[in-house]
């Protein structure tokens, strides 16, 4: 498998740095299995002209990934996805989902919504995306 088959989506606008943007998305899709664990990744350079970045950009976005154990660099062949994804990577992810309830939660609570009327619009908002 090649990084041919990654899809990253970058969002200029969005606020949220670009580097951040492909960790999440590289994350995400290795955690959620639409990424192979030993997919060959572009080199740093190729991805950010593929996505119309700079070259310290993808490289920071990398960097961290390799700090979190999802990938690796192996010299002269390229830099890889890791052969599962660690525990830190779900329990990094697991708390960007909690960070995202909490507000979600508290947005919730002003507009005056039960505890039982967001739980059931959460539980529709993830049946909805496993359609």
């Amino acid at each position: 498998m090649r990084g041919d088959d990654i899809t990253i989506l970058i969002d200029n606008s969005s606020g949220v740095p670009l580097y951040e943007q492909i960790i999440r998305q590289i994350r995400e899709q290795f955690i959620d299995g639409t990424l192979a664990p030993g997919t060959q990744l572009h080199s740093i350079r190729h991805l950010a002209q593929q996505l119309q970045v700079s070259v310290i950009t993808t490289k920071r976005a990398y960097e961290e990934l390799e700090r979190e154990g999802i990938i690796r660099t192996i010299a002269g062949k390229g830099t890889f996805l890791s052969d599962s994804p660690p525990d830190n990577a779900k329990q990094s992810y697991r708390a960007e989902v909690l960070d995202a309830l909490k507000t979600t939660a508290r947005q919730a609570k002003i507009l005056g919504m039960t505890a039982a009327e967001f739980t059931a619009l959460a539980k529709n908002a993830y049946e909805e995306e496993h359609r």
